[in-house]
């Protein structure tokens, strides 16, 4: 027998709604996942893709919250990203679009490992599902759209799904998020391309580009620390 309408609601809604605090027990598909990303040459790529989509969203809700326009995005075949924003070539504004990219996967990436671990996966699951089909839409590259559709499939697998192990599998994706920034962080700063984000910061601020680099560093650095801190309490 089919489900009634209202019985459908009744199942989405109870699938966004918050959940009992995650134990140590539960959390063992986090260290698979970032074990098999660390490792595994094709989860090490899919890591690098998701830290690229994130770092063009950083991009791009920035901009939006600064009155710029957003355009869209693209993920390129070397999983590096490029998203486009419109508005005044200058000012605090466009420094702020242009800063947010590098934090934004730790950042991100330690508050979706705290949600998990608070029992709020299925909210978490519910916001990035809008979010993903905001970045679906904003696409501009067909490689670009199997990314995000990709992404998108397997965040609502795992939100239908459900089960105990939801939260370990999501406090894995953060876990991955915050790794990969690192790596990114190490890889723009290896970079002698003038044109990469640090150094368009130091052409629009006339501020050194190892000055900003330093600013990504010490967020990074807060987001891991927060990570540890909860951890610690796990444990404890």
């Amino acid at each position: 027998m089919d489900l009634s309408r209202t019985d459908r609601w009744s199942q989405v809604a109870q699938r966004a709604e918050p959940a009992e605090p995650a134990v140590l027990v539960s959390l063992w598909p986090a260290l698979v996942i970032l074990l098999l990303t660390l490792a595994w040459p094709p989860a090490h790529r899919w890591g690098r893709t998701l830290v690229t989509v994130v770092h063009e969203a950083g991009h791009a809700a920035v901009g939006i919250l600064v009155g710029r326009r957003f355009w869209g995005f693209v993920v390129s075949k070397d999983l590096s990203g490029h998203a486009v924003t419109a508005g005044k070539p200058r000012g605090l504004g466009r420094v702020l679009t242009t800063w947010a990219s590098y934090p934004a996967p730790a950042l991100l990436g330690a508050a979706v490992v705290a949600a998990a671990l608070r029992g709020w996966s299925g909210v978490v699951l519910s916001v990035g599902l809008v979010m993903l089909l905001v970045l679906l839409v904003m696409s501009r590259s067909l490689r670009t759209v199997g990314v995000v559709l990709a992404v998108g499939a397997l965040a609502t697998a795992l939100w239908w799904l459900g089960g105990s192990w939801r939260a370990g599998v999501l406090a894995g994706v953060g876990l991955v998020m915050l790794v990969g920034a690192w790596g990114s962080l190490g890889d723009v700063a290896r970079s002698a391309d003038p044109h990469q984000d640090h150094g368009t910061l130091a052409q629009l601020t006339h501020l050194p580009g190892w000055l900003w680099l330093c600013t990504w560093f010490l967020a990074d650095a807060a987001a891991t620390a927060w990570v540890g801190w909860l951890a610690w309490g796990l444990m404890a």
